[in-house]
């Protein structure tokens, strides 16, 4: 750490941060960072197929502590076209050479869509097809991880007409646990997360049914976005520029695909800065989503129930007198609200325990 200017209060720091992250309780970052300090490092394999290499590049860039480095500490990086001094006969040497001396325990990630059409000679490495090179190395490997939206769901390279017959490495890998940790690009910290969860753990976190980390993808962004409250006063920029745009309103009617897209941007944020594009003034692109990025339109409105508040409430703002709600839109609002505290009281009572759904599965 010392040799990356990684001091110990900033290790602690990333730490702590990504147990919150992965939503283990804060008593647990201890174990975090016994995992980080062990001598023993997993093995890593890192393949590049049909990609912009920005994954990478989000990686390397994160700073403040050295992210990047900190990573690249974690693990045994044994190969990475990208990084790697060799090229050639003694990259391909090194490839081999890392399987062989991990064989059946390393991680292999992979960065980047698989073209199938044709015989996959769309992507070549080595002389062999992208296709042949991801089936020998995922027969030896622990697990996958695939990197960015690309090698989860096919990207950009997968869109209509698709050429080449890109797809995700899950469309191809069946036989072995495949981890997606989509975005273009994804947060180098749930990358970092997924990687101390498995070595605090020797485990992977649970996941959704697109296989994508629950701690990092559970909940949309639009749940926990800085524009929320505008959206739920009504109140949107119509057009780039204008005064509800400059006012920091609601994206929505400019294309946001934050109330259906799951993941945490909103509260991670990038650059080690905190922003994201949502806060600089730019919609949520829907980036994790293999049924939104370059499935629809920027401008494209997703479908959502109430995109402005019902109108069957009373308004609640100050009366013509200036003394605020009167106390009949009080009351009635209260009513509303205890409602739905109550009946959600209810329902849970009547949901199955966690423990108990657990045992009869």
């Amino acid at each position: 750490m010392k040799r990356f200017n990684i001091s110990r209060r900033d290790f602690i720091k990333i730490c702590i941060k990504t147990t919150a992250l992965m939503g283990l309780p804060y008593g647990m970052h201890t174990k975090v960072a016994e995992a980080a300090e062990k001598a023993e490092k997993p093995s890593v394999v890192w393949l590049h197929f049909q990609e912009c290499t920005g994954c990478s590049e989000s990686l390397l860039r994160s700073s403040h502590p050295g992210l990047s480095e900190l990573i690249l500490d974690l693990v045994s990086l044994d190969y990475h076209e990208t990084l790697m001094a060799g090229s050639g006969v003694q990259a391909e040497e090194s490839l081999h050479s890392a399987v062989t001396e991990n064989k059946n325990n390393y991680i292999l990630v992979v960065e980047g869509a698989i073209p199938t059409k044709e015989g996959g000679v769309y992507c070549k490495v080595g002389g062999k097809t992208a296709v042949e090179s991801l089936k020998e190395m995922a027969e030896k490997a622990a697990a996958i991880i695939s990197i960015g939206t690309c090698a989860s769901y096919g990207g950009i390279q997968a869109v209509d007409p698709n050429p080449t017959g890109a797809v995700g490495v899950w469309d191809i890998v069946k036989d072995k646990p495949v981890i997606n940790v989509p975005g273009c690009p994804p947060n180098p910290y749930n990358f970092l997360s997924v990687i101390l969860y498995y070595m605090t753990f020797n485990k992977f976190p649970k996941l959704d049914k697109l296989n994508r980390p629950l701690f990092a993808y559970g909940r949309k962004i639009h749940e926990h976005c800085e524009r929320r409250p505008h959206f739920d006063a009504g109140r949107f920029a119509e057009k780039y520029g204008d005064e509800g745009h400059k006012n920091g309103y609601c994206l929505y009617k400019l294309g946001c695909k934050g109330p259906a897209t799951f993941a945490n941007c909103s509260v991670l944020r990038f650059n080690d800065a905190g922003v994201w594009p949502v806060s600089v003034g730019h919609p949520c692109i829907g980036c994790t989503e293999p049924s939104i990025l370059f499935k629809k339109s920027i401008d494209e409105k997703v479908q959502i129930h109430n995109p402005t508040p019902p109108d069957t409430y009373p308004s609640t703002e100050p009366t013509e007198r200036g003394k605020g709600a009167d106390p009949v839109t009080t009351a009635v609002v209260g009513a509303v609200a205890g409602a739905a505290v109550g009946a959600g009281a209810v329902l849970a009572k009547k949901l199955p325990k966690e423990e108990d759904s657990e045992k009869e599965n």
